[in-house]
């Protein structure tokens, strides 16, 4: 007899959305993307005039969850996750919320380059528009030690790697983050490597788990949270997942990250979740959800080891959990 083992993050089939009302609400957004969107899916999806008014991707909101992609664990509270956020380009505390609002997302472009079939810049804007959104749940793990549980709005990096056409020869994918000090003033701290930098390998970020966020709760990414296109990488601790991206670069050279250059013994490029594997300074055996006096184990990749194990079967000799 054939057993079905659920994996730790999914619903019962019983609790996903029927699969009707799934293709028949993204028919209508793709028909009202031709024919204009703006006044058929203002009546859908309650957004303010001004937002609407600034922000050209705020049609797109909420989208369709993917029920393959969901929670053991309650969702973190928005009024706690966004005012409790890692940007070191505008200051090295959590309470930078305000800060990032002087960061401006428009006009934002992304380039592609290196291995590539053919360089190009694409509008940040134009690449949300072109993209199928769909919202999934992951839990989040910072290296300090605390976690929480994200609502992320976005499309698969498998999606957008496919769209660059990378060459054969690519072994690596590299990101960059915008350089602005005159509005970001974390970036005046010269001894930072600014810009931040960060990389996977082809076959993580070709991983069904691997993620573009776009939008968080429902909405289009907030500042604090890596607006206007950050990577999410749930499997990993949370400085892998680099935010405001500007630069996608394809490489068969490994990248070395920002945190890798300043502290390799602490910060390699890994960076895999693993209970058992202490950071120099403090346990990984356990992690706090913001919000909450809750303290709950750590998980073996964050609880996605059956998605992601298989990416490093073999690798003797590399740290893959630092």
């Amino acid at each position: 007899m054939h057993v079905i083992h659920p994996k730790g993050w999914e619903l019962p089939e019983s609790a996903a959305t029927p699969e009707d009302v799934f293709f028949n609400r993204r028919k209508f957004l793709k028909s009202a993307l031709v024919v204009g969107a703006g006044a058929g899916l203002s009546s859908m999806v309650p957004l303010s005039a001004a937002r609407a008014a600034t922000d050209p991707t705020a049609q797109f909101y909420p989208a369709e969850r993917n029920s393959a992609f969901t929670l053991d664990r309650a969702i973190t509270d928005e009024a706690v996750s966004s005012q409790y956020n890692n940007f070191y380009e505008f200051g090295s505390h959590k309470r930078i919320a305000a800060a990032a609002q002087a960061l401006k997302i428009r006009p934002w472009t992304l380039t592609i380059d290196g291995l590539v079939e053919k360089e190009t810049t694409i509008d940040a804007d134009s690449l949300i528009g072109k993209m199928d959104l769909e919202e999934r749940l992951y839990r989040h793990r910072c290296v300090e030690a605390w976690a929480m549980a994200v609502p992320w709005t976005g499309f698969p990096l498998a999606d957008l790697i496919k769209l660059a056409a990378p060459l054969s020869s690519a072994k690596f994918v590299r990101f960059e983050t915008f350089e602005d000090a005159t509005v970001a003033s974390g970036q005046r701290q010269f001894w930072y490597p600014w810009p931040y930098v960060e990389g996977v390998t082809m076959a993580e970020g070709m991983n069904e788990l691997a993620f573009v966020a776009t939008g968080i709760y429902g909405k289009p990414l907030p500042k604090q949270f890596g607006a206007p296109i950050r990577l999410v990488l749930p499997w990993k601790y949370g400085f892998k997942s680099i935010k405001s991206i500007v630069r996608m670069t394809f490489t068969d050279e490994r990248p070395v990250s920002f945190w890798e250059q300043i502290a390799a013994t602490e910060y390699g490029f890994w960076a895999n979740v693993n209970p058992d594997v202490p950071h120099p300074r403090w346990s990984q055996a356990k992690e706090r959800m913001l919000g909450t006096d809750e303290e709950l184990p750590t998980q073996l990749y964050n609880g996605y080891a059956e998605q992601v194990a298989g990416l490093y079967s073999g690798m003797k000799g590399e740290e893959l959990y630092r």
